[in-house]
């Protein structure tokens, strides 16, 4: 029986998508729920797997654009797929090391073929982390899944690899090679231009900037890290303290959560926080849900989930729709001071940044502290001036005194004596 195998519709407003790359090759032989292609859509990445094993035939060429719906392959059922046994030998070959490899080979193959073979086997045999075969075994990862994701290798990088061997330093080889790689744009990157320049010429985008002194915070999250990492099993990071400080203010400054909707002002009840993470296939924005009742344990690990599901390539379009206001951190690629793009339709995000080391005004004294630059970009038609600048003081608040946390606007020692 042959199997068609259709292009799945990621949203209802996607007519279009790009089949990117295919995970394998025309007539191969695939097994149920297997992962077959990468579908790029203007919004998310995502996968077609096989409906049933079979034998499969390719319909679409990888980098092509085709409609929703159309046949990507098909699948002949009739051809059996045998099972995948525990301890089969792809698998204990799998396990073997390279000098086993090698003493494993047919003692009849000329020693010249021998050679020309043993970089293809190199992928197999390459070695693996105890702690990156458990994170691949946990998200359902190949080794092959995960060298795909990588940039590929051009002659420049083997020419830098032969001078260093040869014992020279950045080489002559790779000056006297001047190329340019000329590579189509994904549907994923296209869309993004497009609100960009979007973002550029329809919104009144002014940013607001504050420093804050990370001192206090950075001494609570050192004391308590120990503890945290045994209740909960997992590190806290800064941002989420950001995450829950910029939830607790806009819910006390809801026009910096709306959102105009033609000539109507949208002001949710809750907030939705998204989050810019990077990813193989470029930056991603997936959302926190309720971040303003949820608690710093719950809010770190919405963010470890989904930051996994984005470097697996395996986060969805529900995941990255329906944010109510956007953070995103360049400090972590040791950006200083930045004015963060909107993230239509929203109103504003807030920009993190590195944390240096700087000298300040303490009570009339000079003294060195961790100094964090943020910054607020708004969309001046909705949010005043009044609003974007008293958000940011807000949060600072909030993070220079973490108890703030707990206790909003008022100081703890009120907050204990109900004054």
């Amino acid at each position: 029986m042959i199997i068609e195998v259709k292009v799945p519709t990621p949203g209802e407003s996607i007519t279009e998508v790009e089949l990117a790359n295919w995970l394998v090759a025309n007539g191969d032989l695939v097994r149920r729920n297997q992962d077959l292609a990468e579908i790029e859509s203007d919004k998310a990445t995502l996968s077609l797997t096989a409906p049933e094993s079979g034998k499969l035939e390719i319909v679409v060429e990888a980098g092509s654009t085709v409609k929703v719906n159309a046949i990507a392959c098909r699948i002949d059922t009739s051809v059996e797929v045998p099972d995948v046994e525990e301890d089969s030998p792809e698998e204990a070959a799998s396990e073997e090391t390279p000098a086993e490899k090698v003493a494993a080979k047919p003692a009849g193959k000329a020693p010249g073929k021998e050679a020309q073979e043993a970089p293809a086997a190199a992928p197999t045999g390459m070695k693996s982390t105890p702690l990156a075969r458990s994170k691949m075994e946990a998200e359902g990862l190949s080794a092959e899944e995960v060298l795909k994701g990588l940039r590929k290798l051009s002659s420049r990088e083997v020419d830098a690899v032969l001078d260093l061997r040869a014992g020279g330093g950045v080489g002559s080889s790779i000056a006297a090679e001047r190329d340019i790689e000329r590579e189509r744009m994904s549907n994923l990157r296209r869309q993004l231009s497009k609100r960009l320049v979007q973002v550029k010429n329809e919104t009144a985008m002014l940013t607001t900037f504050n420093e804050v002194d990370m001192s206090a915070l950075m001494a609570l999250r050192s004391k308590y890290q120990d503890a945290f990492v045994k209740k909960y099993g997992y590190k806290v990071g800064l941002i989420s303290f950001f995450l829950k400080a910029a939830a607790q203010v806009l819910l006390k400054r809801p026009m910096v959560n709306s959102m105009l909707d033609g000539e109507e002002i949208l002001t949710p009840n809750y907030v939705d926080i998204s989050v810019a993470m990077q990813g193989p296939k470029g930056l991603m924005v997936p959302v926190i849900r309720d971040v303003h009742s949820k608690g710093l344990a719950a809010i770190e690990g919405d963010m470890k989930s989904l930051a996994d599901k984005v470097r697996s390539g395996k986060v969805s379009l529900e995941e990255m729709s329906g944010g109510t206001f956007t953070l995103t951190n360049g400090g972590v690629f040791g950006s200083m001071l930045s004015t963060p793009l909107i993230n239509p339709p929203q109103s504003a995000i807030l920009g993190m940044h590195n944390i240096v080391e700087r000298p300040v005004a303490i009570n009339g004294k000079v003294e060195i502290r961790p100094m964090m630059y943020v910054a607020l970009s708004y969309d001046h038609r909705l949010i005043d001036g009044k609003d974007s600048v008293g958000f940011l003081v807000d949060v600072k608040k909030r993070i220079e005194d973490p108890l703030a946390l707990l206790t909003g606007d008022r100081e703890p020692g009120a907050v204990l004596l109900d004054v």
